[in-house]
């Protein structure tokens, strides 16, 4: 791959991490955090049994402590957004984004929904798990990212990560 396209996939992760970060932003907010089992609840609504079972699952789970929960995410997502924007820990942050967008995917947006008459899309989450994929392929880590810099600096201690 040449240079600029390598930068490109760089700034494509950046951007991405500015996209998750504005999101955590809104998951630190009282509206979220108090009312986290709401969205799990919201998203079982006219799911198919397999699915609604799924989602009563999470909803049973997060109910011990909903509040938790929502901190949970919001520091997921704001580690996520932080690693995508400074390249640290790429390939570990990628990865801990795709398990996490999978998760809101098939609970709160309860798959995309598109069993549901009316449905008009398949949900973000899981465009969000195709654009990681991308940023791995595009190996998007090897230009302005902290990764590079601590690479070079404990090359055989780093290993895959």
């Amino acid at each position: 791959m040449r240079p600029l396209e390598d930068m490109s996939f760089a700034w494509l992760r950046i951007v991405f991490g500015f996209i998750w970060l504005i999101d955590a932003s809104f998951k630190w907010q009282p509206a979220f955090l108090n009312n986290f089992t709401s969205y799990l609840v919201d998203g079982a609504q006219g799911q198919p049994a397999l699915v609604q079972a799924w989602i009563h699952f999470w909803i049973q789970t997060v109910s011990v402590n909903p509040h938790l929960f929502g901190v949970i995410v919001a520091v997921a997502e704001t580690a996520i957004a932080l690693g995508l924007i400074f390249g640290a820990f790429t390939r570990v942050t990628m990865v801990g984004g795709m398990l996490l967008a999978f998760v809101i995917w098939s609970t709160a947006e309860g798959f995309g929904g598109p069993y549901v008459a009316g449905s008009t899309d398949i949900g973000t989450a899981i465009i969000y798990i195709i654009v990681f994929l991308a940023l791995w392929l595009g190996k998007c880590w090897r230009y302005y990212s902290v990764d590079r810099i601590l690479r070079e600096k404990f090359r055989f201690t780093m290993g895959a990560w």
